[in-house]
């Protein structure tokens, strides 16, 4: 079943929104983070993608006090990224709250030791976030500040030979632009790893946009600036949840 993941960027404890990554363009939209998760959970939102940049940035996870908040006061399903390297990093975010947890750097960096995660925790429990420029088709870590030298659909591959069943996946170039997602990067994702469980991020622009993701076999959408400016409102996501 198809499912909308709203997302909650967080610096300094403060909700906050980007272009394409840029640490430049950050504005504050909220100084309430557990407010807004409480929004969504109102409308019947179940999930909800907690990022924490500062953590991304430092390379270990600085925003454990939002994360138990918003684990403590609504029964959303909380996935935690940002910094998440080794296993305390990993029992920490499950001790706050989090019911998943997204790895990105640490997979890059250690995969033997990403691997080791998606065996000892569980693969419900552990997704990996693979983002990228697809002008090159690059694994971009640490916030997407660092360019690696790995390709895309070799990490996938590594990861998906040891048991990885969720896939975050960011085309880097469109995300907080809401230009549209990248459906042709999906869309070939699925086709050479048609049982991964695929997390489409970055350049939704409406209702229409999760639309496509759903009919194209995508497994959950996650999404932020759209909603953050006014593009889809609650009420838009309450009537699409009530579709099915």
């Amino acid at each position: 079943m198809f499912e909308i993941i709203p997302s909650i960027w967080l610096i300094n404890g403060k909700c906050v929104r980007l272009e394409r990554g840029d640490f430049a363009t950050e504005e504050v939209v909220s100084t309430n983070p557990l407010g807004i998760a409480q929004e969504f959970e109102s409308i019947g939102i179940k999930r909800l993608h907690l990022v924490d940049l500062d953590g991304a940035r430092r390379g270990e996870p600085k925003n454990y006090h939002i994360l138990e908040a918003i684990a403590g006061y609504t029964n959303l399903k909380v996935d935690f990224t940002g910094g998440i390297t080794t296993d305390g990093d990993v029992i920490k975010c499950f001790e706050y709250g989090a019911k998943t947890v997204t790895i990105s750097s640490a997979a890059a960096n250690y995969p033997e030791r990403f691997a080791q995660f998606i065996l000892s925790y569980g693969r419900e429990k552990i997704n990996l976030a693979a983002d990228t420029n697809p002008t090159d088709h690059k694994i971009k870590i640490r916030g997407w500040l660092k360019k690696t030298s790995i390709d895309l659909y070799d990490h996938i591959e590594f990861f998906y030979e040891r048991g990885l069943k969720y896939l975050k996946v960011s085309d880097v170039t469109r995300d907080g632009v809401m230009e549209g997602p990248n459906f042709d990067l999906y869309k070939s994702i699925l086709e050479r790893f048609p049982s991964i469980q695929l997390a489409a991020s970055g350049g939704v622009r409406g209702i229409d946009d999760f639309r496509e993701l759903r009919d194209m076999g995508v497994h959950s959408s996650v999404f932020g600036r759209a909603y953050y400016e006014g593009k889809i409102s609650l009420n838009d996501l309450e009537k699409f949840l009530k579709e099915g």
